[in-house]
């Protein structure tokens, strides 16, 4: 599991599962979204999105659950880096 694939399926739940629209606000491609979500899906065994063909048409519960532990992971990470801000503005 990795952090980018966390990113990634929280950004698609924000953008109304439109992984193209999603791409693009990352400045990443498509392919590459969808091949990770995949990818992180097989890790853990489930399913964080429902598909019809290739389109995401929904959250799983699975995926609710692992979206809110996703979103906190990463709000940790923005604290982090927050903190390590803070004292690399106190060393100069």
């Amino acid at each position: 599991m990795k952090l980018q694939q966390l990113r990634y399926i929280s950004e698609v739940a924000k953008h109304s599962l439109n992984v193209s629209a999603t791409a693009q606000s990352l400045y990443t491609s498509q392919p590459g979204i969808s091949k990770q979500i995949r990818m992180l899906e097989d890790e853990l065994g489930v399913e964080v999105f429902e598909r019809s063909g290739k389109h995401l048409v929904r959250i799983t519960p699975a995926g609710e659950a692992i979206l809110k532990t996703a979103d906190e992971i990463l709000r940790k990470c923005e604290s982090i880096k927050q903190v390590a801000q803070e004292f690399s503005d106190e060393r100069k």
